[in-house]
């Protein structure tokens, strides 16, 4: 039960990448108060985590309300997973990221008051993004009995708690940190991230391979 729960928090850790959000929240949030960045912090981590347990428990049943097999899915998500690592490791994700960041900003430069920025582009699609909910759902898929679904929905809530609190702590994170430091942090978990993407187009592989072998 702890090796999945450490398996499922490690995959989870690297697709939402809280460290890879604090500066662009940082960005969007830099005229806010510190108790008006503290609470869309948490609004956007709440409303992100509601998205991500509701495709957790029932993402499985949209699947199959649309005849989609586990396993295609399992390899495609592994695909879209590796996608990302790769723009992990090259940094073009924390680029779009920069760009999403800029587009708010400039749609509301004339605006006085601060834009809550805690719906979007923060919950949907910084952190619950296609990335995650494909992640969520795979490892739930491979969760045995409520146990083990429990243990994933668990390592689930400790990586958005470390997301709240790399959010709230944002600014005087990146002061600390410095760019060069995120960017090395970022691609070490861009290639975790490859590996375990591989991993799931493997396991999607055998899976539709054994199925091939019973059928004949």
């Amino acid at each position: 039960m702890l090796d999945l729960f450490l398996s499922a928090f490690v995959t989870l850790f690297v697709v939402i990448d809280p460290p890879g959000c604090a500066p662009i929240y940082a960005g969007l949030v830099r005229d806010a108060s510190r108790s008006q960045s503290t609470t869309m912090a948490w609004r956007a981590c709440l409303i992100a985590t509601v998205i991500l347990v509701i495709f957790a428990l029932f993402g499985e049943d949209l699947l199959g309300a649309l005849h989609i097999e586990l396993n295609s899915f399992r390899v495609a998500g592994g695909i879209m997973l590796f996608v990302i690592a790769l723009d992990m490791v090259f940094e073009k994700r924390t680029q779009r990221r920069e760009e999403r960041a800029e587009k708010v900003r400039a749609e509301h430069a004339g605006t006085p008051e601060v834009e809550d920025v805690s719906v979007f582009p923060m919950a949907m699609p910084m952190i619950a993004g296609p990335g995650s909910i494909a992640t969520i759902m795979l490892l739930t898929a491979r969760a045995q009995g409520t146990e083990q679904t429990l243990a994933v929905l668990g390592a689930l809530a400790a990586v958005m708690v470390l997301t709240f609190l790399s959010l709230a702590a944002a600014g005087p994170l990146m002061k600390l940190l410095g760019k060069r430091v995120e960017a090395v942090i970022t691609r070490l978990l861009g290639v975790l991230l490859a590996a375990l993407a591989a991993q799931y187009v493997i396991d999607g592989i055998k899976a539709v391979l054994g199925v091939a072998q019973t059928a004949a």
